[in-house]
């Protein structure tokens, strides 16, 4: 349950589940002690995981170095996150162009595009379900062979009534505000909420544990050390029973956190710590709340 001051609180969560399904368990992927599958000659690195409508490539590039997309691979918008105030990236998407400096997220759209690192970088790209030489690519393909049958499958919502283009987003132009829950930005097939950073651990008499009835919540580590706490709830088979589980994690890491397990995430240790969850489709729980959603009158609800 949330705390009566978090946000969430006032949430209608009250959609029922099939309980005959099995619960898919908790992944995570801590990037940096896994093998790349991807390298350039600069020496940058590319990791890959998936959710059930999402795969999500994590790349450490140096200088110079360059991901592109092309048009025949890419029919869709992706997303760029940028969790470093202090990175530069160059953007570049049919004859548009942009430099993005700071924390934030970029919407690329569809067709040729490239994104070219200004010095030494970290950033993360979310494609959709619809990018299948991307979920190829991923570690953990072989878990999303058959669709997980608890997670609702990816239906898009309206693209944005100005059409595509570049957009960027910079957290820095969106102070923290009383009673809005962190930074939330969507697309047609993303919502990304950035978290408030923190110093020093979680208060554990402030947890929020909490589920989602069908769908998967990635939950990206971008500074300090978490540890996910996850609850499987019991069936009517007992075979299908789980302990709980305490996973923890670095930074860079992604928990793919499926439903409808009861989670909530614990901030260990000093130092700085920030979580960026990431769900596909949007949620509308979340867009249902005034003002929530940054950036809702250029990607309207269904």
């Amino acid at each position: 349950m949330y705390s009566a001051t978090d946000p969430r609180s006032a949430l209608n969560t009250g959609r029922p589940i099939d309980t005959s399904a099995p619960i898919a368990a908790l992944a995570t992927f801590e990037f940096l002690t896994l093998p790349p599958q991807e390298t350039t000659e600069r020496g940058g690195r590319t990791w890959y995981a998936r959710g059930q409508n999402l795969a999500i490539a994590y790349s450490r590039l140096a200088g110079g170095d360059t991901l592109s997309r092309s048009a025949a691979e890419q029919g869709e918008e992706y997303v760029v996150i940028l969790p470093d105030a202090e990175a530069t990236i160059e953007v570049t998407a049919g004859s548009e162009s942009r430099t993005v400096s700071g924390s934030g997220l970029v919407v690329v759209p569809p067709g040729d595009s490239s994104i070219t690192a200004r010095g030494q970088v970290e950033l993360f790209r979310l494609f959709d379900v619809r990018a299948s030489d991307v979920l190829a690519r991923c570690a953990n393909a072989a878990s999303y062979a058959e669709p997980h049958p608890r997670v609702a499958l990816l239906e898009p919502w309206p693209d944005p009534p100005a059409g595509h283009r570049l957009r960027v987003y910079l957290t820095a132009d969106y102070p923290r505000e009383p009673g809005r829950f962190g930074r939330i930005f969507r697309t047609s097939s993303f919502m990304v909420n950035f978290g408030d950073p923190s110093d020093g651990p979680r208060d554990p008499d402030r947890m929020s544990p909490h589920h989602h009835d069908d769908f998967e919540q990635c939950s990206l580590t971008v500074a300090g050390d978490y540890v996910h706490h996850v609850r499987t709830p019991w069936t009517a088979k007992l075979d299908q029973w789980r302990d709980d589980e305490h996973a923890r994690v670095g930074s860079p890491s992604v928990a793919i956190i499926p439903p409808p397990t009861v989670h909530t995430s614990q901030a260990m240790g000093a130092g700085r710590h920030l979580l960026i969850d990431v769900f596909s489709p949007p949620r509308a729980d979340f867009s249902a709340k005034a003002g929530w959603v940054l950036n809702a009158a250029e990607y309207p609800a269904p």
